[in-house]
């Protein structure tokens, strides 16, 4: 395997070293761990527990790709399903070796040059602009690049919204808003806004504008528009990129990027034109791309562009009737590793992000192991690699995948589960999308609760996680987020679930102190784990076929999925 650096998106750089597969027979220091635990053949607290305090231990360091938690965690892995007598899912392995690029600025080497009539207006990285590639190109030269601003660039055929209509911009900078037309309007615009939707999302702009052909597209950043501020974005941007190797299977901008908010109203001035009128405009049906005639835009970037490996594994219980259909389950077993430059616990151990979401699915592939009769679809259990940069394992797998595309039922992911006690509700993130709610209402409802919608955001989790990559790959998919109201009708008891929730998302989140804690209670994550566990079954005996709900763009996306595979 080759030998690779990579800047894991923290604060040092950690080296990949070259390494042999791990022997999948005898994963000695797995087994070592679990050493006279006794896991229960169904779901418990316990051996929920047991999985998460081993997988956000000191010894598993943070759990970063590349770094020997990683070795550690996939030989944990590899033991607990050889324990559960699951076979391989990738063919005679238990891995999937993902190729993984990663792209570092080069500061010092790169500029970014308005062109005026009178005048050269330069954009400093990091405080008014940011710039990256997805090519894979060490060097990327732009020179009088002519430049248009497309409103919020949204090409939305289903909402009748263009954004890039009656021009060609083919070769040319594209300028956007961030965001989508309503966070930006105080009464209600033409666009339909589900949630934060699809074409919201930084990610569909870059893609959007490749695909029209664009040379480089720039968001204007505003806080409004995207959840954050432009510090948080200047620290991540100003990191390595993490990404597939282009492979032309998706058109890739030679640049992507950002301008800082406060530096959009004078460029626009100095083009002879009005921000705010602009804006206002882009929020119509009727808005039209408008070219900045006086300006062009000189861009040279410089990048550092590294090849590296990491691994998902891949568990499979083969169907006792249909056994090339298959259920997914899945949960990202990276985190962010151990930070030496940083005073104190610099381990970042994630516990509930997302050794959680890992132990939900082992303990599911437990009661699925032990189930008789054997379930009539086969069940794959996949844990991916580099979710916290980008979805990089699962977009691989989806690829990649060892069943094909079109034969997965669904996949059900796990991802941050926080431990509030048993819960009076049952949160599906994406609830609406597809037919998949209502399999899960029954379930719900048996436990006495309750099915709900995710608190709606412009953080809006539904694109956060690794399912996002099977729906965009027209798989029906359901994130299960467990419950966010405790089942006691007392304030007392409601504060504890809105104030375990609250800590964890400020205080928690992505630093050292998510650890494990042996006071959780883990009744209501058991109680979700049974109701997954159920989701799968009954589709695993079935011969039904989720599909996604008329006129979400994922609908379109899995029907083209079966028109081509019939072919």
């Amino acid at each position: 395997m080759s030998l690779i650096a990579v800047c894991l998106g923290m604060d040092v750089c950690a080296g990949l070293q070259a390494r042999e597969i791990i022997p999948e027979a005898a994963p000695s220091t797995a087994k070592t761990a679990t050493q006279g635990i006794g896991f229960s053949p169904t779901i418990s607290a316990r051996d929920f527990a047991a999985h998460v305090k081993i997988l956000a231990s000191d010894e598993f360091g943070g759990r970063a790709p590349g770094t020997a938690g990683e070795e550690k965690t996939l030989q944990y892995l590899v033991a607990q399903f050889q324990r559960m007598g699951l076979a391989p899912g990738n063919g005679e392995s238990y891995f999937q070796t993902v190729t993984v690029m990663t792209s570092s600025t080069d500061v010092r080497r790169s500029s970014m040059q308005i062109v005026l009539p009178e005048k050269h207006q330069e954009l400093l990285f990091g405080t008014q602009m940011l710039i990256a590639t997805r090519t894979g190109k060490s060097e990327t030269v732009l020179q009088d690049s002519p430049m248009v601003f497309v409103g919020f660039g949204i090409n939305a055929p289903g909402q009748n919204w263009n954004d890039y209509a009656d021009i060609d911009i083919k070769g040319k900078t594209v300028v956007m808003l961030s965001g989508a037309p309503d966070f930006h309007m105080a009464a209600a615009t033409p666009y339909e806004n589900h949630r934060l939707n699809f074409y919201a999302r930084p990610n569909y702009k870059f893609e959007e504008a490749a695909r029209q052909g664009a040379a480089a597209a720039l968001i204007i950043h505003d806080k409004r528009g995207t959840g954050y501020d432009w510090y948080a974005l200047q620290k991540r941007w100003s990191k390595a990129q993490f990404d597939l190797p282009a492979d032309g299977a998706e058109s890739r901008l030679p640049v992507q990027g950002w301008i800082n908010g406060d530096v959009a109203p004078s460029l626009f001035a100095s083009a002879g034109l009005d921000f705010s009128r602009l804006r206002a405009a882009a929020g119509q049906r009727d808005f039209k791309p408008v070219v900045l005639t006086d300006a062009k835009l000189d861009i040279a970037l410089a990048s550092r562009i590294v090849i590296g490996e990491s691994r998902n594994v891949i568990a499979k219980l083969v169907g006792s009737k249909y056994p090339n259909e298959a259920i997914i389950y899945s949960a990202h077993w990276d985190h962010l590793g151990t930070h030496p430059n940083e005073p104190g616990n610099n381990i970042y151990h994630g516990a509930i992000d997302n050794a959680s979401g890992v132990a939900g699915v082992l303990e599911i592939a437990a009661q699925f192991a032990t189930q008789n009769p054997k379930p009539e679809r086969s069940i794959v259990f996949l844990i991916p690699t580099f979710e916290e940069e980008g979805l990089i394992g699962s977009k691989f797998y989806t690829r990649h995948p060892s069943i094909p595309l079109q034969d997965i039922v669904a996949d059900i992911n796990f991802d941050v589960l926080v431990p509030i006690g048993p819960a009076r509700d049952f949160v599906v993130v994406g609830l609406g999308y597809s037919t998949l709610d209502a399999i899960v209402k029954p379930l719900v409802a048996a436990q006495g609760r309750v099915i709900a919608a995710e608190d709606v955001s412009q953080a809006d989790s539904f694109y956060r996680s690794d399912h996002l990559s099977f729906a965009l790959a027209g798989v029906p998919v359901l994130y299960m987020a467990g419950g966010t109201r405790s089942q006691g009708m007392s304030l007392r008891s409601q504060d504890f679930a809105q104030s375990t929730r609250s800590d964890y998302g400020n205080h928690r989140y992505h630093t050292p102190a998510d650890k494990f804690d042996p006071h959780w209670d883990l009744r209501g994550i058991v109680q979700d784990l049974q109701v997954s566990y159920a989701v799968g079954a009954t589709l695993a005996n079935s011969r039904e076929w989720p599909k996604y709900q008329a006129g979400t763009v994922y609908r379109s996306i899995s029907d083209s999925l079966h028109a081509a595979s019939a072919h």
